[in-house]
This record gives C-alpha cells, sequence and structure tokens, in this order.
C-alpha cells in the first residue's frame, strides 16, 4: 500500500512516470474524489478527500484506475492482487493536519492550494466519511470484513 509519495514511488516502480502539473498547480487541501466503474465494484469511495502534494503520476501499464479526479487525474490504483497505491491522504489525523497547516502554511501560496481554514472546516464536514472509507478499505486489501 503506497500514500501519497508512497504511491508515487510505487507506480515509478511500475513502470509509471512521476511528475508535476503542466499548469504548476498543486493539490492542497479538500477535492473532490470520483470512483472509476472499477472503483465502484470494490466498495463505496468518499466525496471529498485530503490532498498535500504537488506531483501526481502516470498509471503503470496494466494497473486498474480505481478512483480519478480533476486536476491529478490518477488517484487510486490497483496492481495485480496485492499492490494498491492512493495519492490522497486517507489515514489523515487530526494532529497530522494540524502539524501540515502550521509547518505548510508556506504551500497555501501555490497555485490550486487551499487557504488554511479550508484545511480545518473540510475537516469537520468530510473527515468522518473519510474514516469510515478507511476502514473498508483496509479491510479490502488486507481480507477483512469492514467493522460495523
Amino acid at each position: 500500500l503506497g500514500i501519497c509519495l508512497g504511491a508515487q514511488m510505487l507506480a515509478n516502480h511500475l513502470g509509471g512516470k512521476v511528475e508535476g502539473h503542466g499548469d504548476g498547480l498543486v493539490e492542497i487541501g479538500w477535492y473532490p474524489l470520483k470512483a472509476t466503474e472499477a472503483g465502484k465494484q470494490l466498495l463505496h469511495w468518499p466525496e471529498m478527500v485530503y490532498q498535500f502534494h504537488r506531483e501526481g503520476f502516470s498509471l503503470p501499464k496494466e494497473a486498474t484506475l480505481l478512483a480519478t479526479a480533476e486536476t491529478y487525474p490518477n488517484q487510486a490504483f490497483r496492481y495485480g492482487e496485492n499492490a494498491w497505491g492512493i495519492q490522497f491522504h486517507g489515514e489523515l489525523t487530526r494532529i497530522m493536519m494540524h502539524r501540515w497547516v502550521v509547518r505548510g502554511a508556506h504551500r497555501f501560496e501555490l497555485p490550486g492550494a487551499q487557504p488554511g481554514r479550508d484545511h480545518l472546516g473540510g475537516r469537520l464536514i468530510w473527515d468522518m466519511h473519510l474514516k469510515r472509507w478507511l476502514g473498508e478499505f483496509l479491510g479490502l486489501i488486507f481480507g477483512r470484513p469492514a467493522a460495523g
């Protein structure tokens, strides 16, 4: 399982390419996510996810795209039965977000980034949906049924 940089490293290792957006855009904040048909067959995906990156990846050959977004289209993929990559931060905790909002505040000026207040406000709205998805996703990839 590769998350954010880990997904980029996994994609690169499998033959994909990691690079920044052609227009210099970043995804820093909460952004809409859209599951592909293959992704929908596996589980229900959150509508909004938390991102903190300025590079994305091309989909490795023979990988299955599971979720997409507007700025960086490759958001989640599966390669074979045991390799998974997600560009967004499904593992986000309150402490992580506060640390990133404080230490990464200079990045909020980058094109496409959201202001810090939107990071914290979005957490109040979308965090519970993201946590539910994470439990289901981990159950899926590690072979355990999702808890209640």
